[in-house]
């Protein structure tokens, strides 16, 4: 049973890249098939396997971040953060990388920063001569990093992830946090070293326009959005401060981020800040149906003790201190073709506490560096973030040479800067 799940994980995402069709769905077909006629569960069983949970968050959170993208106020702050370098250069790759990390914190997410940043870059590229892996590399990292964010698309569906895997509420936030931290050192570290090598090898001037100044809808957006990041962080890092306090306490158990983005959703409608068809259209369908399938699938694995019999492998057969190189590698090669949040996170998360329990090793430091790991290498052209700036390039650019810098110069830095982050990290924790 255990290698009948594993190929059909294997075969969801083998089947769901050459079709070009939803990977979550192939994943559904083989948990009603493996699970009600290989393992005699009732269809009913199987059907509650749906992370009906996770499924409510991502589907609120970004419901109400939809309203910025909808009127436009998160790529004008876009904008008026790049327009800000435009007499600096050299400090563009640190600027696009600021920029996507504070757009995506703010709740674009990942794929919708990446979507009307990326060409952007390239642009900017083209037009300073700097390289277009470096810029591809600081938009990437920087949309991942700002998503990875505790209150931001992609940390809300780690944390729901860890939450899953038997991890209370808040050593999901602590764990969450600390991934935050890494990814948003590491590309600082990448970045920097980048802006030493290559001073001097940057026109002197980039020419933009003025960005037009924010509208009382757009400001009224990111008010919202900064009043909710408050209330979101205030409570858990209160809960920190003032553990024996039982208020506190009471109001952080309470604070929900769904429930709570649900009604500042319902307030963005009162202010009529976009309009509610196009806001309930954006929402990524195709990403909850990716990540919740391949729930539905590892819930069976679990249900069948594969998770145990990999956490027992690994455990019996990798020395102790290569574990966690080995979740980062593991995250990494994964990553090269499927999503970090639909397919990597949720076949390596429910094994961590398992794997924790049996090494004594850290559970946050295996979170991190699995996030870390398949991270890297998200930059691949056959991984989602690869293929949006792949698709991003100007016309006149040459997209086989850009295909090979992602994936012979990128992907091998990325993954050398996250193989020595694992190292520190684990040094720390």
């Amino acid at each position: 049973m255990t290698f009948v799940i594993i190929s059909a994980i294997l075969l969801s995402i083998a089947i769901g890249y050459k079709t070009k069709i939803n990977i979550g769905l192939f994943a559904i077909v083989f948990a009603y098939l493996i699970g009600c006629f290989g393992m005699g569960l009732k269809s009913s069983q199987v059907i509650e396997f749906w992370p009906i949970k996770i499924f409510f968050i991502i589907l609120s959170v970004t419901l109400f971040y939809n309203f910025a993208m909808a009127n436009g106020a998160l790529e004008k702050l876009a904008n008026h953060l790049l327009y800000a370098c435009r007499h600096f250069p050299l400090m563009l790759p640190m600027a696009i990388f600021v920029s996507a990390t504070i757009i995506a914190a703010l709740g674009a997410g990942f794929y919708t920063v990446l979507a009307f940043m990326a060409p952007m870059t390239l642009l900017l590229c083209q037009k300073t001569g700097m390289s277009k892996i470096i810029g591809g590399m600081a938009v990437n990292y920087g949309a991942l990093a700002g998503a990875n964010f505790m209150t931001s698309q992609s940390g809300v569906i780690f944390r729901g992830l860890m939450e899953g895997a038997h991890v209370s509420a808040p050593d999901a936030f602590a764990n969450a946090t600390a991934a935050f931290v890494a990814t948003l050192i590491i590309p600082i570290v990448v970045i920097g070293g980048y802006l030493i090598l290559y001073r001097g090898k940057v026109a002197i001037h980039i020419a933009a326009d003025k960005p037009e100044a924010f509208d009382r809808k757009q400001k009224q957006s990111l008010f919202l959005i900064l009043t909710l990041m408050a209330i979101l962080l205030a409570f858990p890092i209160l809960a920190i401060l003032f553990p024996d306090n039982s208020q506190v306490a009471f109001l952080n158990s309470k604070i929900d981020i769904a429930f709570m983005a649900i009604i500042f959703s319902v307030i963005s409608l009162f202010l009529k800040l976009a309009d509610e068809k196009k806001v309930i259209a954006s929402v990524p369908w195709s990403t909850l149906i990716m990540i919740c399938g391949v729930g539905m699938l590892i819930e069976v694995a679990i249900k069948a003790g594969v998770i145990d019999v990999l956490s027992q492998w690994i455990s019996a057969n990798i020395p102790l201190m290569l574990i966690p190189l080995a979740m980062c590698i593991i995250g990494a090669i994964m990553s090269l073709f499927a999503s970090t949040l639909g397919v990597v996170t949720p076949a390596l998360f429910p094994i961590v506490p398992a794997i924790a329990a049996a090494t004594g090793s850290s559970p946050m430091l295996l979170f991190v560096c699995i996030i870390v790991g398949a991270q890297s290498s998200a930059i691949s052209p056959f991984s989602s973030g690869g293929s949006l700036i792949l698709g991003s390039a100007p016309q006149q650019a040459d997209k086989t040479e850009l295909f090979n810098d992602l994936l012979f110069r990128a992907v091998p830095l990325g993954l050398a800067a996250a193989l020595l982050a694992t190292v520190v990290i684990q040094g720390i924790l």
